[in-house]
């Protein structure tokens, strides 16, 4: 087997990792999350979050990828010989998740070239289902292929792999190194351009203003815990991964620290940025501003351009930059989860980079092609829901459980960690791992559970929640402990007494 690749730098490790991070959801996910559950109050279960489940995760993650030195499979399977299943299932979480994932991006391309000329008109929404998805009236009815995004889509997946292939340190890194400075800087523009518009400071004071009775309601605390959960790409096999590939000796606890604080950052930027923006716009239309507040795909896609339609000089140029943001926000977060799943081909069957990325990224770009269709953001919005909530939360819950109370390794790889750390960790670690995490994420599954079984997902019918959501959440298990029972290609068995 090929010697493993290393990341160049620290500097480009860590750049790959933030690039991960921070993702669609950094932007679009926690300013609407942070104002329902809060406001201002809202950051201190979220800083409590993660500092007790966030970082403490990605301190265990980097250091399981840097002491066994290989993809979430492989690594799993050094630690314990019967934790492999839960490798692949982590991988197959993210293989579901690239799939969509890149139709989202696609549509970000649409947008940034719709930008220029503010194509959707003064009905954005109208445009976004009818014109851009032309969308389904049913749900369930998947219609045929939509062109335009089908080319978009196409862009999306021949540049990630062709990142892929070119391999860590001359791909993946050189890509982060480009576009995550990018973003940052681009981001920047548009957050001091949305606050010195007209309304600005009443949108920061309507996301800033604490509500302290929040901080008493449990669900404001689920609601941190997921948020940090959600947004650092743990628990999907990704951080497990990229520190497989860092050298023997790398400042694991710092790093962890590094990445966490980076990705908050930029979600606190994010909800300035978003805010300002929806102040301006509930001023241009006399409304409070919470009448306008939105989050998830119809702030990116309906809100957004509806702003932009009314920036006073400029627009064109800032709309494009703003869903330029998305697609360099979104592809630095692809490129990390189809990783995944290319470096667990590798291991696993002992092929080469270039077959792993054509055999993993070639299947699912057939897969996404099925979120390009008429009927297509039905099908996202389930399956989205589903790996999310009963993907990655179960996941990581089982991760956790599995390492610190059934093969017992926290203290071993504590040890690893703190052998090359300038920051030592101690208890804290182990008990925000052995206890505090296991029953937040425990009772967020209890929650999502009893929530489904109340009421179908979105009023969606049965049929659909059964299929893109039930089946895909058991199916990547089911598949994860299928691969799991497949023997080993390459000489890992051997390779084990080396690193462990």
């Amino acid at each position: 087997m090929e010697n493993r690749q290393q990341w160049g730098s620290r500097y480009g490790f860590i750049l790959a990792a933030v690039g991960s991070a921070i993702g669609l959801g950094n932007i679009w996910r926690f300013p609407a999350v942070a104002y329902e559950n809060g406001g201002g109050a809202f950051f201190i279960p979220y800083l409590v979050a993660l500092l007790t489940a966030g970082i403490p995760l990605l301190i265990l993650e980097f250091t399981l990828g840097h002491k066994y030195r290989g993809s979430a499979p492989l690594s799993y399977f050094r630690l314990h010989k019967n934790a492999e299943w839960l490798g692949w299932w982590q991988v197959f979480v993210a293989f579901v998740i690239s799939t969509y994932y890149a139709v989202i991006i696609a549509w970000a391309i649409k947008y940034s070239i719709y930008s220029l000329n503010l194509a959707w008109g003064d009905k954005p929404s109208d445009f976004f289902y009818g014109e851009v998805l032309q969308l389904s009236k049913t749900p369930g009815d998947i219609g045929g292929i939509v062109p335009g995004i089908l080319i978009a889509l196409l862009i999306v997946w021949v540049v990630t792999l062709l990142v892929l292939y070119k391999g860590v340190s001359k791909g993946i890194e050189r890509f982060n190194k480009i576009f995550i400075p990018a973003l940052v800087i681009m981001f920047l523009l548009i957050v001091i351009r949305a606050i010195t518009l007209d309304g600005a400071a009443q949108g920061l004071n309507t996301f800033f203003t604490p509500d302290w009775s929040a901080i008493n309601n449990g669900k404001v605390w689920v609601a941190a815990y997921g948020q940090i959960f959600f947004s650092l790409s743990i628990a999907f096999a990704i951080m497990v991964t990229y520190s497989s590939y860092l050298p023997k000796k790398s400042d694991i606890n710092n790093n962890a620290f590094i990445t966490g604080f980076a990705n908050s950052g930029f979600e606190l930027l994010a909800g300035i940025g978003v805010f300002a923006a929806l102040g301006f716009m509930a001023m241009q239309q006399g409304l409070p501003v919470a009448e306008v507040v939105k989050g998830g795909i119809g702030l990116a896609f309906e809100v957004f351009p509806a702003i932009i339609n009314e920036f006073p000089g400029g627009n064109a140029f800032f709309g494009t930059m703003f869903f330029l943001t998305l697609v360099f926000a979104g592809m630095t977060s692809l490129i990390s989860i189809v990783e995944t799943y290319v470096a667990a081909l590798q291991d696993k069957f002992g092929i080469s980079r270039t077959k792993a990325v054509l055999m993993g990224g070639g299947v699912a770009s057939v897969i996404s092609l099925l979120f390009a269709t008429k009927g297509g953001l039905y099908m996202l919005d389930i399956v989205d829901y589903f790996i999310n909530n009963f993907g990655i939360t179960l996941a990581g819950l089982a991760e956790v459980v599995l390492i610190a109370w059934f093969v017992k390794q926290l203290g071993g790889l504590q040890n690893h960690a703190n052998a090359i750390s300038d920051l030592r960790t101690g208890l804290w670690w182990k008990v925000c791992l052995g206890v505090i995490t296991p029953i937040l994420l425990g009772y967020m599954m209890f929650d999502n559970i009893r929530q489904n079984l109340a009421e179908n997902y979105g009023g969606y019918p049965t049929q659909l929640v059964v299929t893109y959501g039930v089946v895909v959440a058991v199916g990547v298990i089911v598949l994860g402990i299928v691969l799991g029972r497949v023997n080993w290609k390459s000489d890992v068995v051997n390779e084990k007494k080396e690193v462990s």
